[in-house]
């Protein structure tokens, strides 16, 4: 009972500190602070930060990562890189693959994050990036419908773009690119 309560608690926390961050970005309070830093390096912390949970799922990581200096919003960009990274975690199979790679190209950059799980339906494509919809409501209790919805917003921010590519029962791929001011 003790850890369902904790649990609970755990995901109603959750909920809210990104209800207040939505909330927040929409009402455009927050602008972007834009400060010179690694990506590659950025990307590596967001992930290990998933160890635990990947190591669970007993998932292989592959990452095609560089140093990348860019000029961004360090902690809106972490915000994308964890809802990304926790997505992949979270509908990928046991035993599964998660791909994490960074692509310079002349004033952008671009980073893929890949993993070979459920995949994404065309319905559920259509409304993804929308407040609290959850297509596959079997992973209900993990997540409350905000994560790709603050994920959208912050990529509109800092003016940048997302792409998604999937198919049921093969994966999906994600790939945003962000201006690299450097």
């Amino acid at each position: 009972y003790a850890k369902g309560v904790t649990d609970a608690s755990r995901r109603l926390a959750d909920m809210i500190t990104n209800i207040l961050k939505l909330n927040r970005l929409e009402k455009q309070q927050i602008y972007p602070k834009t400060e010179e830093y690694d990506l590659g390096e950025q990307l590596c912390e967001c992930l290990l930060s998933f160890e635990q949970t990947w190591e669970e799922k007993e998932l292989e990581i592959e990452t095609d990562l560089e140093d990348i200096m860019i000029y961004q919003d360090k902690e809106l960009l972490s915000l994308v890189w964890n809802n990304l990274f926790s997505n992949a975690i979270k509908f990928s199979n046991t035993n599964g693959h998660i791909f994490v790679q960074i692509k310079k190209k002349e004033n952008r950059v671009e980073v893929i994050v890949k993993d070979e799980g459920c995949g994404i339906g065309k319905d559920v494509g259509k409304h993804m990036f929308e407040k609290f919809y959850q297509g596959d409501t079997s992973h209900a209790t993990e997540g409350n419908g905000l994560g790709l919805a603050l994920v959208k917003k912050v990529i509109d921010i800092v003016e940048g773009d997302i792409f998604v590519s999937s198919e049921l029962g093969k994966g999906t791929t994600f790939t945003v690119r962000i201006l690299n001011t450097e």
